[in-house]
């Protein structure tokens, strides 16, 4: 049962809910692992953080923090 509800997180695809926030045109922008388009843009980098962490905890999943130069500053989970 409980794998059952693990595989719900998980699109079709096998992608997950993963909400990434990431530099993008002169702002910030939280995107969903896999995705190529973003989901919001933001002027401020606390401002995605917060959308993506709305989004995570929705779909009980992870928050990943990027830096301006695209590396990875921290990582929230919202998993079970």
């Amino acid at each position: 049962m409980k794998s059952f509800f693990n595989n719900l997180q998980k699109s079709k695809r096998g992608r997950t809910w993963h909400q990434h926030v990431v530099p993008y045109e002169e702002a910030w922008a939280v995107r969903r692992e896999g995705n190529e388009r973003i989901t919001s843009k933001h002027r401020k980098q606390s401002t995605a953080i917060r959308k993506a962490k709305s989004l995570a905890k929705k779909y009980k999943s992870d928050v990943i923090i990027h830096r301006e130069n695209g590396g990875i500053r921290d990582r929230i989970s919202y998993g079970d």
